[in-house]
């Protein structure tokens, strides 16, 4: 018989939206002033493991695609998260050419620059209305085929380059802490950007939204929130912005989603866009093993995924959650281990599918990496598979099982999802797994020549053929075929890379932890 273990939890919804909610919190404007921390409330108690709601709530379709813009606004470019990379490749010689390469200032403490995990650069090209009135060099808003790279730094600092050439388009935004997750720009293309702070090295942490047009702060919200049940104010999770509702929905390492309504209110004729952002505040419990706040399993490090009205997440005890955009619980169910890899949404005959892994980090030095596939409306299990994975602790602790984001296979390998594994066969090894998508057969796998935290990106020609990049932790980056697995180019670059790559057509852009920016062309 199956072992079941109960698991509580506590959920506390907090609104400053809805007169009748007892409990009210404004994060801190930059006009304002700041939260004073306070013992949480407890809410009520909800799910048994693995036990939805007989209750389902209404699914509000919504079939508007996440951005008009092009690009590659958020982690993994949208709400599917399955859009790292924008257009098509034409892909002749299976080669990659290096176009330029950007250097970072160092940083504070071991941290340095450039890039770590997640670290995906935005790529964004502005419509011209919005280029004329931001604060970039003359040069870039007379060019109509300009693309905006913008990429936080380990440093503290966001940088923004010129895709095709790596020059300078603007000073970078220097926010006073590393930052480790990947920034968002708003999806309507206005100049918003989401930032958030990933190591704490001052005395306030947590994320903010900047003015691009002057790149000034418009808004902050303190990680260390009174509400939080987890004392790390950290925000490695990649905003989602709607573009239908003004709204932006992020996930927190102190437990806590936050919904905030923007009010924004941008004028092309005044070059002015401001905010006055309204705040909802989703907060759960479980018991854990902790035994102080700060090392709770309740942080979100994964980014928020959508279909519709639903809202999913995983923490760092495995919890992964379904919501609706109203913050109310949908359904819980728990896997092996800490699951920081972004939950990724495929959509079959109307019903969203879930994708997603967990590391080997609670566990110990060995453990299980369980890939499952779940139906999103349910949290139904559909099918799941298990493997064998290594993690490393002591001074320099790095985990196995999964950390990059899977991807789900479109045109040639639609019947696909592919994943990486880390210090999985052996201790230092990693390979890439196609499954198909209806049983979780392995179609193919290709061995790497060492692990990666990087996520693969799929990218497709005109005609549908599927190409898989993989950057690798000591600096190769690898082309392989999206159909067979087949190796169809390498090339040995930089020493260290944690983060993960974004394409524009044939251009790919990506950071390494030895404080480098590189500008690449697929050939």
């Amino acid at each position: 018989m199956k072992k079941r273990t109960l698991f509580l939890t506590i959920v506390i919804v907090i609104s400053i939206v809805t007169s009748s909610c007892t409990i009210a919190d404004i994060g801190k404007n930059i006009l304002g002033s700041k939260n004073v921390p306070e013992e949480p409330k407890p809410g009520t108690v909800t799910e048994e493991e693995q036990t939805n709601k007989e209750e389902q709530i209404e699914i509000i379709e919504d079939t508007n695609k996440y951005t008009d813009v092009e690009g590659v606004l958020t982690f993994r470019g949208n709400n599917y998260r399955t859009a790292p990379a924008y257009g098509n490749v034409e892909i002749k010689e299976n080669a990659f050419e290096k176009l330029w390469e950007y250097k970072t200032s160092g940083g504070k403490g071991i941290w340095g620059g450039g890039s770590g995990w997640t670290g995906q650069p935005a790529l964004v090209k502005w419509s011209k209305d919005v280029r004329i009135i931001m604060n970039i060099k003359e040069k870039f808003k007379q060019d109509d085929d300009f693309v905006e790279v913008i990429i936080g730094s380990l440093n503290g600092k966001v940088y923004f380059l010129d895709l095709k050439t790596g020059e300078p388009t603007r000073e970078p935004i220097d926010t006073g802490d590393p930052l480790k997750g990947s920034v968002s720009v708003d999806a309507r293309g206005y100049p918003l950007l989401y930032v958030g702070q990933g190591i704490k090295e001052s005395n306030e942490l947590g994320f903010y939204i900047y003015n691009l047009i002057d790149q000034k702060p418009l808004f902050f919200q303190n990680g260390s929130d009174a509400k939080a049940l987890r004392r790390w104010p950290a925000f490695d999770s990649s905003a989602l912005f709607d573009k239908n509702t003004d709204e932006l929905f992020v996930g927190g390492e102190n437990g806590i989603v936050y919904k905030l309504k923007l009010n924004t209110k941008f004028s092309l004729e005044e070059k002015i866009i401001k905010i006055n952002p309204q705040i909802e505040k989703y907060v759960y419990s479980k018991k854990d093993k902790s035994t102080k706040p700060i090392n709770s399993s309740l942080g979100i490090e994964s980014s928020l995924g959508r279909y519709e009205n639903l809202l999913f997440f995983s923490d760092n005890g495995g919890t992964i959650k379904c919501m609706d955009t109203d913050l109310k619980e949908v359904w819980t169910i728990h896997n092996l281990d800490d699951t920081d890899s972004t939950i990724t949404v495929d959509v079959e005959d109307g019903v969203p599918y879930l994708y997603t892994g967990n590391e080997v980090d609670k566990q110990g030095e060995k453990g299980i990496s369980r890939f499952i596939k779940i139906n999103g409306k349910t949290g139904e299990i559909v099918w799941e598979n298990k493997y064998p994975c290594f993690s490393r602790f002591g001074e320099s602790p790095s985990n196995g099982g999964m950390l990059g984001t899977s991807i789900v296979g479109k045109n040639d390998i639609s019947d696909l999802v592919i994943i990486s594994l880390c210090r999985y066969g052996k201790f230092d090894g990693g390979a890439l797994l196609a499954l198909d998508k209806k049983t979780g057969k392995q179609v193919w796998k290709h061995d790497l020549s060492i692990y990666s935290w990087g996520s693969p990106v799929d990218v497709y020609d005109k005609d549908g053929k599927s190409y898989i990049i993989q950057c690798e932790r000591n600096g190769m980056i690898r082309l392989i075929e999206g159909r067979t697995g087949t190796l169809l180019g390498k090339m040995n670059q930089d020493s260290y890379v944690e983060a993960s790559p974004s394409v524009f057509n044939n251009y790919m852009v990506y950071a390494s932890r030895t404080g480098k920016i590189y500008g690449m062309k697929l050939k």
